[in-house]
């Protein structure tokens, strides 16, 4: 793969800081156990953790760098989570996934709609029956609208777990969120 911007910004260690406290208290509490695909991971922030929580985790990124350094974590920690360097868009997800986990990956502006709307729609498609969708972004009442929007357009039944505001003082924000359950088809 080629050399992303990414690489040039995992120069620094943690460069998007600690996991949101509201994701780390679901994945603590949510029962069972699972494999969790992390979809661009980056560093790994929330995959090492996880790992450390008992979740087996795969974490998909296009940086090179990044997914060395989380390999190289988890290998340190004696974690059962491996990093992979892929395109997020592109990665078919293999049936033994229990949760995807797409951390601060969608933005819906304007000129990434149509390509964001393809993409949770082929991982709620893809997400076996009885699979959990996780999904943190921004608080934002327009980004939040489009995604229930998907969600519901979607042919299967969802169940919610978590639909919450986190606060993340690293960055003086709060974070929507929203943890479902996929049903079957309607």
């Amino acid at each position: 793969m080629k050399k992303v911007a990414y690489d040039d910004y995992y120069t620094e260690k943690n460069y998007f800081g600690n996991p949101y406290p509201g994701l780390v208290d679901f994945f603590k509490h949510y029962q069972p156990k699972g494999i969790v695909l992390d979809l661009g991971c980056g560093q790994g922030r929330d995959t090492v953790v996880l790992g450390e929580l008992g979740y087996k985790v795969i974490g998909i990124d296009h940086s090179i760098v990044g997914i060395k350094q989380l390999n190289n974590e988890a290998e340190e920690r004696n974690l059962d989570v491996e990093g992979i360097v892929g395109d997020v868009h592109d990665y078919r997800i293999p049936k033994e996934i229990d949760i995807v986990l797409l951390d601060s990956m969608l933005h819906f502006y304007k000129r990434d709609l149509e390509k964001e709307t393809a993409f949770v729609n082929d991982i709620l498609t893809q997400l076996k029956e009885n699979g959990l969708f996780v999904n943190c972004t921004l608080k934002g009442a327009k980004r939040e609208k489009i995604l229930r929007e998907i969600i519901n357009r979607s042919p299967y039944e969802w169940d919610i777990l978590t639909d919450v505001y986190t606060e993340y003082s690293e960055a003086n924000a709060e974070y929507h969120l929203l943890a479902i359950k996929k049903g079957k088809a309607i």
